[in-house]
């Protein structure tokens, strides 16, 4: 067996380690959208995908702390905000599959089940069945989150105008 943080096995090519960049970015995508659920729609969607739950935990979930960094106008010097709690969790389906997450707030549980997702995501033969039955819904409630917030700040904005008045 592997330790957690040892190269994968010698015959192993570094090719087949590498994601292509479009499916990276669609990987770190779904993290984003993983990150954004709650921990019921985490279970419920692995469940309604039929995902096995069963893993071994490479790095146990635990919280811990990060610093967060900012920059002024996006553009500036860096500069360190404040630290910020994080949970994180690294799991390796019986398969061999290893799916991660770092996800902000303290619930190791949550990033569990998410690093759980990630990982079927990466099969190819559960990753449509994972977009379908989880993904999607949690697209869907942050979509309708995202409306319902335009329409409160649409329901609140004034609309300044000047009225040109005659020659006096």
């Amino acid at each position: 067996m592997q330790a957690y943080g040892q190269p994968p096995e010698a015959g192993q090519a570094n090719a087949e380690r590498q994601l292509a960049p479009e499916t990276t970015a669609a990987r770190q995508a779904a993290m984003a959208v993983l990150a954004r659920a709650s921990i019921e729609e985490l279970h419920d969607g692995l469940v309604r995908a039929e995902c096995s739950l069963a893993c071994e935990d490479l790095r146990a979930p635990e919280v811990g702390l990060i610093m967060a960094r900012g920059r002024i106008s996006g553009t500036g010097r860096p500069f360190n905000i404040g630290e910020v709690t994080v949970s994180r969790a690294a799991v390796r389906l019986a398969c061999g599959t290893t799916g991660f997450a770092y996800l902000l707030g303290r619930d190791p549980e949550k990033a569990r089940l998410a690093a759980v997702a990630d990982a079927h995501w990466q099969k190819h033969e559960k990753q449509a069945a994972v977009e379908t039955h989880l993904l999607a819904p949690i697209r869907a409630r942050i979509a309708a989150e995202k409306q319902k917030q335009r329409e409160q700040v649409a329901a609140t904005q004034v609309n300044f105008f000047t009225m040109v008045r005659g020659d006096d």
